[in-house]
């Protein structure tokens, strides 16, 4: 980003990001009515010519025409030849664990999403699909965790909820240096495409929940993939497929629209959430605030090294402990109490208490989720009606 306000990203923004979002999938000439918005296709099946002898598609669970112009978007996004949507985030953490056999092994970070969390240590166990949690930014250790088992390597960057930047492009090398054959997954969900290519960096596939900034309404539920191998994509795909995982063609609608202004939204995520960062980073009532674009955060360099800018996440940990925090987020009247992120609308959590809830309560201790950690999703409001709002909600805290 090219304004003196911005951090100096290394990494170019994208110039043909908004043509590829509006236009790739899209084009009119595929309908017979040369429909410019391309229509939602409800139906469950399709005519054939004669037996297995279709035009293109035969079962909506094995593939949609609406879900196909996504997927085709969604991949031109981060420069991938292929992507697969799913019923969710975790839907599309589930087909990427299904390549996996009993005994596998996942390396991945100690500080993600509660629900990534949750699936690998109460489900995946169970089929005896073992994993490592470690501090992903200490990629030194990476080599000595790497086991003959291991399969999966997983990252976050940032990190949910800590916002730890990891080095994507360092540990993708050091894990595909030990063997071609280990899978590197980095969910993408906080920067999104427009931000930061994985893909770029190393990663062999890239997962979002688009129902975060992707769609950006807050009204869908949706995951997505991204890959180069056309072998593994394949194997995705009979997944998606075979475990009735997808995504539905109206949510694939809503998500295509969303995507038309992904580019225009996440430059005003940036600009509010680097506001809101640097206000709360000077306020009396805060002890520490997480936010990779500011030159307080630790992995700032790195942050600087691999993105073209940033979202509107943030945390930050405010004087005080769980009574200082509810007062807090009962005080908030533009941002809303509420989980998820990357909405139009700003939000506030409270992680050890809802989105990572089910970690367990050593692990938050030991990753420093504690009581007074606030998560923001900064959204597209006014800068100054937003700062205002966490002003009296920081004064409302104190105990009067």
């Amino acid at each position: 980003m090219s304004d003196s306000n911005y951090p100096p990203c290394q990494r170019k923004i994208d110039e043909h990001f908004g043509t590829k979002a509006i236009h790739v999938g899209q084009n009119p000439d595929q309908w017979s009515f040369k429909d410019v918005v391309p229509p939602i296709s409800l139906t469950t099946t399709y005519k054939q010519y004669g037996p297995n002898n279709h035009a293109g598609f035969e079962y909506s669970r094995c593939g949609n025409p609406t879900r196909q112009v996504l997927q085709n978007c969604i991949a031109s996004l981060d420069g991938g030849k292929h992507s697969l949507t799913f019923a969710s985030g975790l839907a599309a953490t589930t087909a990427v664990v299904q390549l996996l056999q009993s005994g596998d092994h996942i390396l991945c970070g100690d500080d993600m999403y509660g629900g990534t969390n949750r699936y690998f240590s109460k489900i995946a166990s169970k089929f005896n699909v073992k994993f490592t949690m470690t501090d992903m930014t200490n990629d030194k250790n990476i080599a000595k965790l790497i086991l003959p088992e291991t399969k999966l390597v997983w990252m976050e960057s940032p990190t949910n909820p800590c916002m730890r930047v990891v080095d994507l492009e360092s540990i993708s090398t050091i894990v595909h240096n030990i063997r071609k054959d280990i899978i590197v997954v980095v969910d993408n969900t906080f920067q999104t495409p427009y931000f930061q290519k994985p893909l770029d960096l190393g990663a062999d596939i890239v997962l979002y929940s688009l129902s975060k900034y992707m769609n950006g309404h807050s009204d869908v539920i949706m995951g997505a993939l991204v890959l180069n191998d056309s072998e593994l994509f394949d194997r995705l795909a009979y997944i998606q497929n075979s475990c009735g995982i997808m995504s539905s063609p109206f949510d694939c609608y809503l998500v295509n629209r969303g995507l038309k202004t992904l580019h225009v939204r996440m430059k005003e995520h940036m600009k509010n959430g680097l506001a809101v960062a640097k206000f709360l980073e000077q306020h009396p009532l805060v002890e520490q605030v997480l936010h990779p674009g500011l030159p307080s955060h630790p992995q700032h360099k790195v942050a600087l090294k691999q993105a073209s800018g940033f979202s509107g996440m943030l945390s930050f940990y405010l004087k005080g402990g769980i009574d200082e925090a509810t007062r807090f987020l009962q005080a908030i009247r533009v941002f809303c109490l509420a989980e998820s992120l990357g909405g139009f609308e700003s939000l506030a959590d409270h992680p050890a208490l809802m989105t990572h809830a089910s970690v367990p309560p050593e692990e938050r201790a030991a990753l420093n989720i504690s009581d007074n950690l606030i998560r923001l999703s900064v959204g597209l409001e006014s800068e100054e009606d937003l700062i205002a709002d966490l002003d009296q909600a920081l004064n409302a805290s104190v105990k009067k």
